[in-house]
This record gives structure tokens, sequence and C-alpha cells, in this order.
């Protein structure tokens, strides 16, 4: 078995506010070398700061802050060793290329300022565009700019702090992914803070789920979209209906009928069902059938929301071909296990008894 990595960046009990009131309510966090770990949460959960507070911009009332071992507790935020990117990239308007990456260098020859400047430009594709000012730059590549920059010092932690939000969507994926490569290429451990869901499941080796200025839930992406903790995240981290139901053994009964899912004791649950998970096919004798209500395209599928006759409403991603069309009748089944959180909605006694479904959606 390989030993886990060391922890480079551990937060302990962390309470910071504004104002005397508390936003960060005792956050607990590890990051392991070289791990690159997106910190997701709704605008107002304490997601900016909590960056800051790491970065020494905003002082905590309780915690700890350790970064390799060093406890930062009352350093400047310049003997941190951490490098941040801000939103939109600030890099300085009166400084070219050159100098904004230099800019945290410090006292070093000018050869050596030169070759890591180029260095780092090379790596983050931007060779050759040293004299250029940033007005002359698009979005994306001032964001690369602004992780060679943070780079340059070499630090031991890259808070990145939503910074492809600015962009449009059609360069924000192409972006994220440069600078993911770029950070995971140079071993960089790396926080990233982000609202975005599918930015956050989709470049993170982990996911921590900000809620209400605590952590609610920290795992590798599949794990945390899969297995969410509480009917809460089920619905944040992408979008999911919520069943009542009835778990006995490796089963659960639900509007749906029984389903499978993992062993458990007898107990009202909350079953988490995601859009993919639902097959949809013409009615058939005996089975389960409902009226299609609405059906939105995306892309190569198909969003079918789909009501049965007790009123429970179920979400199902289907392919785009058959085409369902509203007012049909469907067949819905769910061939594969399903996630339960402990944690029974309303009506979970008598699951499929006039049960109204929580439809769950992401913000």
């Amino acid at each position: 078995m390989t030993a886990p990595d060391p922890v480079a960046l551990q937060l302990r009990g962390l309470v910071a506010g504004h104002g005397g009131e508390a936003v960060l309510r005792g956050v607990d966090l590890d990051v392991a070398d070289g791990e690159f770990v997106c910190v997701l949460g709704v605008s107002g959960s304490g997601k900016t700061t909590l960056l800051r507070t790491v970065a020494g911009l905003h002082r905590p009332t309780a915690g700890r802050v350790v970064l390799g071992g060093r406890d930062l507790t009352g350093l400047r935020p310049e003997r941190r060793r951490v490098g941040l990117v801000p939103q939109e990239g600030a890099l300085f308007g009166h400084l070219d290329v050159a100098a904004n990456v230099a800019f945290g260098l410090g006292r070093t020859t000018r050869a050596t300022r030169r070759a890591r400047v180029a260095e780092l430009l090379a790596l983050v594709d931007m060779a050759g565009a040293q004299d250029r000012m940033p007005h002359e730059l698009s979005g994306g590549q001032r964001q690369r700019v602004a992780v060679a920059r943070a780079l340059a010092p070499r630090p031991q932690v890259v808070l990145l702090d939503e910074p492809f939000a600015g962009l449009d969507a059609g360069l924000r994926a192409g972006v994220r992914t440069q600078v993911a490569d770029v950070l995971r290429a140079t071993g960089s451990t790396a926080v990233l803070i982000t609202h975005d869901q599918d930015e956050a499941l989709s470049t993170g080796d982990r996911v921590a789920v900000l809620h209400a200025g605590r952590i609610a839930q920290v795992a590798e992406p599949r794990e945390l979209y899969a297995r969410p903790a509480t009917a809460w995240l089920a619905g944040f981290v992408g979008e999911a209906t919520l069943l009542p139901g009835l778990r006995v053994g490796a089963i659960v009964r639900t509007a749906l009928g029984e389903l499978a899912c993992e062993p458990g004791p007898r107990a009202a649950v909350t079953v988490v069902l995601r859009p993919e998970q639902v097959r949809l096919e013409p009615p058939a004798p005996a089975a389960v059938a409902g009226t299609v209500r609405a059906v939105e395209f995306v892309g190569p599928a198909q969003r079918v929301r789909v009501e049965l006759p007790d009123g429970t409403r179920i979400t199902a991603r289907v392919a785009a071909r058959p085409r369902w069309w509203r007012g049909e009748t469907a067949t819905l089944h769910v061939p594969d296990p399903v996630h339960v959180i402990d944690d029974p909605a309303p009506g979970a006694d008598q699951p499929g008894d006039g049960v109204d479904a929580v439809f769950a959606e992401s913000p």
C-alpha cells in the first residue's frame, strides 16, 4: 500500500468573521502535498474569507493555519510563502508581463530573474509575451500570467480566488484545464475556491464543500457526487430527486417500487436519485409508469420530468433518441443500486402513498 502524501496545509478550528459576525465557524481541512483541492460553496458561505485568512489578509478570531509544519498565526502575508491568484488576474497595469511575473521574486540577480520569468512564461504557454502590457492580453492570457506570477517565488501553496469566473463560458474550460495542468506539472499544492459545481468536480483531486461556515463534506469528486452525506449536499452537487423511502435490508421501498441499496437496518431514509440513473421505457404491464410533464434538450441528451399517478415527480436524463413528448406515458426503471441517506424526508414512513418527491437542483 502506498503511503499517503504528507499534509502541506492544515486548518484547525478556524473561526473568522466581519464586524463581530462569524463567517467561518470552525473549519477543519487538510490538503496533502501536491494536491489540488477545490473549496465549493454558494455566495456567503465563507469561501473568500477562508482564502484570505490562509493568505494572511484576514485575521481569524480562533484556530490555526499550519503550512509545511509552520504555524502561520501572526505572520505577515509576504512571509507565508503563499501564492495568490485573484479574480480576473489583477495584474499591475503599469508593468509589462515580465515585470508582473518577476514582482514576487525579491532580491535576485537580473540573470536569475530573467531565467525564472522565461521558464514560467514557457510553462503557461506565454513564451515571447514578456514585453506585452496587461491591456494587450486576453482574459485567459491574463489569468495564465497571474498563475506564473504566483508560482515565481516557489510558494508552498497556491490559492486561486475564483480565477475563471470572469471568462466567457467557451474560454473558461480551456483556461481552467491549462492552469490545472501547470499546477500539477510543477507539483504545486493548490486550493481553488469556486461556486461552480462543474468546475469543482472536473478540476479538483478532492472537493471540500463549505456550507454555513463549516465543511459539510470532503471527498473525491466521484465519491461526493455518488455518495453525498446529506440531502442538502445531494441537491447542491448536481441535480437529484430526493425520494422518501423505507430501507429493509438491501432494498428500499419508494414510490418507484423496491430499489436496490446498500444493506442497513430498517429505517426511514432519503433516496438520492440522479437523473442518469432513471431509465424510461414504453408502458408495460405491472410496471411503475407516469406522465411526461416536460422535456428539455441538453446536447446529446434530454431531461425528462415525469409525474407518477400519486403526484411523485421524477427527473430522468436519457439519450436524445427516442424522443419523449409531453403527455406521453413512460415506464420508469432504476436498474442500479441507489444511494440512501439516514435522514428521512417527509412521508418516508409510507413510501409510495401520495409522496411528493423533493427536486434538488444545483443553484
